[in-house]
């Protein structure tokens, strides 16, 4: 009979740019680095969140090299040497898959939980009973366990994911089999979704034991498994940081979810209900705001003339928005955004045409 260890380790992804909280969220210190809700930054909640499943030592933060300082002043209690730097970025599947690496060393056959570094949980009894589950799932190393949530609203900013026939039930938890992963849909399709009762948001939060990741980056991903194989093989040994320089700038870039999650068949999900939300964007953020009678929020300063639905955030100078609707008004430091709020997934390529006219030093 295999052992079975009954611990894992957390895998925390903290090196996105944020750029759809531009321009509050910038390259030196992104939005899962900013206070948000409260005086604890978004990393920090997402810190607070693993309090009774991992130990400190059994935590990984995946970021940025320019990161590895702020992660130190937030997380004083991570130990340094779990500050995963990655050289440049090469989205998901490598970052994952390089933090991998680093718990293979450490136990060949530990299971990772891989979460966001910036998603909001409400209920943090519900999310660690879930999480405790998806575990034990995980345990046998022949299966993927993913989270997804159950939807409140036919949501067109998230991937959904098919949830199929029940497989099995831990300590009162439903776990089912995984159907088709489905990308962002209209917002048609996502009614249809909704309707339907069968359809999940994809939350971006897995269980696996790292070497069922290996086997399965080796199946799908061959590139990217030769290239982290060369990395994990360096690690601890003089040639280390070279090595991962040379190599990681080589890495396919490709997403965990359309890389392995959509070609894989041994996979489950868990539906769950925790009061999840992906705080990606301002109009997200909008959702834990109070509102005024016209729907208008109104963080800082400002005064609202025959205005409706608009989202203001301006904390250092006075802002007058006078017959306006719909409107998203972030004012901070040396830069304004005016933008439609139905267009605010769209910011990142006003970052893009920014990076394009030469405007680096905003961003």
């Amino acid at each position: 009979m295999k052992e079975v260890r009954d611990y894992m380790y957390a895998v925390i992804l903290a090196g996105g740019p944020g750029e759809r909280f531009w321009p509050l969220s910038r390259k030196k210190k992104p939005k899962q680095f900013l206070s948000l809700f409260s005086n604890r930054t978004m990393l920090q909640l997402t810190m607070d969140k693993l309090d009774n499943l991992v130990e400190p030592s059994n935590v990984y933060v995946v970021t940025g090299v320019l990161y590895r300082e702020l992660v130190e002043k937030q997380l004083p209690e991570l130990p340094s040497q779990n500050i995963i730097c990655e050289p440049c970025g090469r989205d998901t599947a490598a970052a994952v898959g390089l933090a991998a690496a680093y718990i293979q060393m450490r136990d060949p056959q530990g299971v990772m939980l891989v979460l966001p570094a910036d998603h909001y949980v409400a209920d943090i009894e519900a999310f660690t009973n879930i999480i405790k589950a998806g575990k034990k799932a995980a345990q046998s190393g022949e299966q993927v366990v993913t989270i997804g949530i159950s939807p409140s609203r036919p949501e067109t900013g998230y991937g959904y994911i098919e949830k199929g026939d029940k497989a099995e039930e831990i300590e009162g938890v439903s776990i089912f089999k995984a159907g088709a992963f489905h990308e962002k849909p209209d917002i048609n399709q996502a009614i249809k979704y909704l309707d339907k009762g069968t359809y999940l948001w994809n939350s971006g939060m897995f269980l696996w034991r790292s070497d069922l990741l290996f086997r399965l980056m080796a199946e799908f991903l061959p590139e990217l498994e030769q290239g982290l194989s060369l990395i994990a093989n360096s690690l601890g040994t003089p040639m280390e940081k070279e090595i991962i320089r040379n190599v990681y700038a080589n890495l396919p870039w490709v997403s965990i979810d359309y890389g392995i999650m959509e070609k894989c068949k041994q996979v489950l999900v868990i539906p769950a209900a925790f009061g999840w939300d992906d705080i990606g964007t301002w109009t997200a953020l909008e959702r834990y705001c109070n509102a005024d009678n016209k729907g208008n929020v109104l963080e800082g300063k400002g005064v609202l003339l025959d205005t409706n639905d608009c989202f203001i955030y301006s904390p250092q100078q006075v802002v007058v928005a006078l017959g306006v609707e719909n409107l998203l008004i972030v004012n901070y430091k040396d830069s304004l955004l005016v933008c439609d709020k139905d267009r605010d997934q769209d910011i990142k390529k006003a970052v893009q045409a920014l990076k394009e006219a030469g405007y680096e030093d905003i961003i």
